[in-house]
C-alpha cells in the first residue's frame, strides 16, 4: 500500500495500516501526471454508479485498477444518536429511514430487538407476525427490483431499469394502502403493527402474485441471453465464499458464492420455520451468480408471501397490554395518516385516568428494563443486526446496528483491484449498497 494512502506499522499479528478518510490534494500531492504511470480517479461521491453518494478513490494504470479506496460518511444522519432522546417506539419511525430500500426490515429488527429486551416475544399475536413476514418479502422483492433496475442501467440495459420500478411501483402502491405511506412507514412497532391489512390490499396482493411471475420471465428473456450482459456480469468481480468470510459479507453475495447461509433458515424468527421456501444459491461467484440468486430469491418471496395470505386469520395485531400496546385505531383520512375521529372521541369521553395513561404513553413512552440484546434479521442485503441497549428508562441507551451495506462495502477493493474500471461499476452495483444503510 503506498505511503500516502496510509501509515503502517508491524505487529505481533503482521503489519497494520493505520486508514482514515484520506484527502485528495494528499494523496495526488506526490504524483508528478508527465513522469509518472500512476493516475489517481475521484470517482463520486455523486449519485449515479456509485448507488448513493459512495467515494472511491481510485489508482489506474491504463484502465487497470491497481488500487480501490472507499470513503464513506457523506450521507450521514446521525439516525442512531437520535433515537437516544426519543422514546422506544419514537425509534421506528427514525430506524425506518435508514436503508431506505428496506424500511420494513429496519423496523421489525428494532421491534424485535425492544421485544426481546421486554421479554415479551410469546405475546405478538400471530396476525401481527405473518403480516410482518408478508410485508417484508414484499418489501424484499421492491428492493432486489431497484437492484436489477438500477445495475441493469449501469451495465447498459436501460429499459431495465423502466421494467424494474414499473414493477415496484405495484408493491409501494400496496404498501401505501396498507400503511398510508409508500415508504419510511413507521408501521412495525414494539408489540406489533400500527394497523391492519385492509381486504382491498389482500386483492391487490394476490392480483401481484399473479402478475410477477411473467415478469421475472420478462427480465431474464431481456437479459439472460443478452451477448453485453454476459460479458459484463460472468466472471466479473470475483468473491469466493472464503473472502467473502473473512470480510464478513453475507446476504446474496455470500450464496453466490456457494454457501446457503439464511438467517430465515438458519436463525429463524417471526416463525420463518413453519414456511416453505428455498434458500437460492450459486457457484461462480462473480456479478452473473448474483444476479441469479436474486431473481431466485425473488420468485421465493413470492412464494412466502402466498403463504401469508393462506394463514392470515383474524385477529389482533397489537399486544394485549395497555402498559405496552401504542394506543391507537388508525385510519387513512383526507389529511392523512391519524387517529380515527370516533377513537379520539372515545378517548376524550371516557374518564379523566384513561386519557392520563394515553397521554403519558405517547409522550413519555413505557419503561424497558436494563439489559442488552442482539437481534439480527436476513435483510435484502445480507445479516441485518439490532444491539439494543436499556438503562431501565423510556428511551434508548444506545442502538447500534450492524448493517450489510456497510460491511459488504469493503469487499469492493477485493473484487476491483486489479481489473478494469468499467467492471468497478459491475462489482459495486453486485454489492446493492444503500447509502443510506452505511451512513446511519
Amino acid at each position: 500500500m503506498s505511503a500516502s494512502y496510509a501509515t503502517e506499522r508491524e505487529t505481533t499479528e503482521g503489519k497494520v495500516f493505520t486508514v482514515t478518510g484520506g484527502d485528495w490534494d494528499t494523496i495526488v500531492g506526490g504524483t508528478d501526471p508527465l513522469h509518472d504511470e500512476r493516475i489517481v480517479v475521484n470517482m463520486g461521491p455523486q449519485h449515479p454508479s456509485t448507488h448513493g453518494v459512495l467515494r472511491l478513490i481510485l489508482e489506474l494504470e491504463g484502465e487497470t485498477v491497481k488500487e480501490c479506496r472507499l470513503v464513506v460518511g457523506y450521507l450521514h444522519t446521525g439516525i442512531e444518536k437520535n433515537l437516544e432522546f426519543r422514546n422506544w417506539v419514537q425509534g421506528t419511525t427514525f430506524v425506518t429511514r435508514m436503508d431506505y430500500l428496506a424500511p420494513i426490515f429496519n423496523e421489525t429488527a428494532y421491534s424485535l430487538a425492544v421485544e426481546k429486551l421486554l421479554g415479551i416475544e410469546e405475546q405478538i399475536p400471530d396476525r401481527a407476525t405473518t403480516i410482518r413476514v408478508l410485508m417484508m418479502e414484499l418489501n424484499r422483492i421492491a428492493s432486489h427490483l431497484v437492484w436489477l433496475g438500477t445495475t441493469g442501467l449501469e451495465l447498459g440495459a436501460i429499459s431495465m431499469m423502466l421494467y424494474g420500478f414499473r414493477e415496484r411501483e405495484y408493491i409501494l402502491e400496496i404498501f401505501e394502502m396498507v400503511t398510508g405511506l409508500r415508504m419510511n412507514m413507521g408501521y412495525v412497532r414494539p408489540g406489533g403493527v400500527s394497523q391492519d391489512v385492509p381486504p382491498e390490499a389482500i386483492a391487490k396482493i394476490r392480483d401481484f402474485l399473479t402478475l410477477m411471475p411473467s415478469k421475472l420471465k420478462d427480465y431474464e428473456g431481456l437479459l439472460s441471453g443478452q451477448p453485453i450482459w454476459i460479458e459484463r456480469t460472468k466472471g466479473v468481480a470475483m468473491l469466493d465464499v472464503t473472502a467473502c468470510l473473512a470480510l464478513g459479507v453475507t446476504g446474496p453475495v455470500l450464496r453466490s458464492a456457494g454457501l446457503g447461509w439464511d438467517l430465515r433458515k438458519q436463525m429463524p424468527y417471526c416463525g420463518y420455520e413453519t414456511y416453505e421456501f428455498e434458500v437460492p444459491t450459486a457457484t461462480t461467484a462473480d456479478v452473473w451468480a448474483r444476479y441469479e440468486v436474486r431473481l431466485a430469491e425473488m420468485r421465493e418471496s413470492l412464494k412466502l408471501i402466498e403463504q401469508c395470505l393462506d394463514r392470515l386469520e383474524p385477529g389482533p395485531i397489537m399486544i394485549a397490554d395497555k402498559k405496552i400496546a401504542w394506543p391507537a385505531q388508525l385510519a387513512i383520512g383526507v389529511d392523512g395518516l391519524g387517529n380515527s375521529l370516533e377513537y379520539v372521541a372515545k378517548i376524550m369521553g371516557q374518564s379523566m385516568e384513561s386519557l392520563i395513561h394515553h397521554f403519558k404513553l405517547v409522550t413519555e413512552g413505557f419503561r424497558v428494563p436494563p439489559g442488552q440484546v442482539y437481534v439480527a434479521i436476513e435483510g435484502p442485503r445480507g445479516e441485518l443486526g439490532v444491539h439494543a441497549i436499556s438503562d431501565g428508562g423510556t428511551r434508548p441507551y444506545r442502538v447500534h446496528y450492524r448493517e450489510p451495506s456497510f460491511i459488504n462495502l469493503q469487499a469492493l477493493p477485493a473484487m476491483a483491484e486489479g481489473a478494469l474500471i468499467a467492471d468497478v461499476i459491475a462489482g459495486g452495483a453486485s454489492l446493492d449498497p444503500v447509502m443510506g444503510g452505511c451512513d446511519r
